[in-house]
């Protein structure tokens, strides 16, 4: 763990670091359970894929070393509510400037995080692209038009996420590259999570991964006029017949 600061207010941050010399850095987001087991070993993985991966523990701001179980979901929610969306984005920019000497920095979020995830793309400096996982929040802060690449992993049975507010999302932001997941409920990455879904997982985190080496390692795919981020993320699926889960799309007529 390391120490950070923002607004005058310490937090803790679980840090690991690759082997070698890493290709860039990813902030990761965590849910309303806090920097739990789940959120170290997303970290850790992210690590043993090359990039320095740091988790911030926002609830610190409230109370240190909060972990809840499954169960507690109200708790959580409960203490994101108290902590609301300012400090958060101040404590984002601060993790995000800890580890910006290892290269670009992608932001990878869940649950809240996702939803802070999606906030911070357009507020916090200095990263290359951002990533949500069953993002909260996504109608009441969708309507600005994105600032860098941004992907968005939904499950289609999530009643957080309803299929009438994931159509109203893409109709509204074409610019954000979308994808659902059949038969996958929220949380369907956390592999030790009741919800977990190994198939919907292994193709969410390929196309995570997949994003971030596009924006964090390797130069990123030439804007042509008139087209925005959605159409630089087509580069991974041009060529490749759709499946039901495949990239949303841009709204229909």
């Amino acid at each position: 763990m390391i120490e950070v600061t923002a607004s005058d207010v310490k937090f803790s941050a679980y840090r690991a670091d690759p082997d070698g010399t890493p290709k860039g850095a990813v902030v990761v987001l965590q849910d309303v359970f806090g920097v739990n087991a789940d959120i170290r070993k997303i970290a850790d993985g992210f690590a043993a894929a090359g990039y320095v991966a740091v988790a911030p523990a926002l609830f610190d701001k409230v109370k240190s070393s909060i972990e809840l179980e499954p169960s507690a979901v109200d708790e959580g929610r409960s203490l994101s509510a108290e902590i609301g969306n300012d400090w958060p984005l101040a404590a984002i920019q601060a993790t995000v400037d800890t580890v910006k000497d290892a290269g670009k920095v992608a932001l990878v979020g869940y649950s809240w995080g996702g939803y802070l995830a999606y906030l911070a793309a357009n507020e916090v400096k200095g990263l290359a692209c951002a990533i949500g996982y069953h993002t909260d929040g996504l109608l009441g802060a969708m309507m600005e038009k994105r600032r860098i690449p941004t992907l968005i992993h939904f499950a289609e049975q999530d009643p957080e996420n309803p299929e009438e507010d994931v159509v109203q999302f893409r109709a509204r932001r074409p610019d954000v590259s979308a994808f659902s997941y059949p038969g996958a409920s929220r949380g369907f990455s956390y592999p030790a999570g009741a919800a977990y879904n190994a198939e919907a997982a292994k193709k969410a985190l390929e196309r995570t991964l997949f994003w971030i080496s596009q924006y964090v390692v390797g130069q990123g795919p030439v804007q042509l006029k008139n087209a925005g981020a959605y159409a630089q993320a087509k580069t991974e699926k041009k060529g490749k017949k759709k499946t039901a889960d495949d990239d949303m799309g841009p709204p229909l007529d």
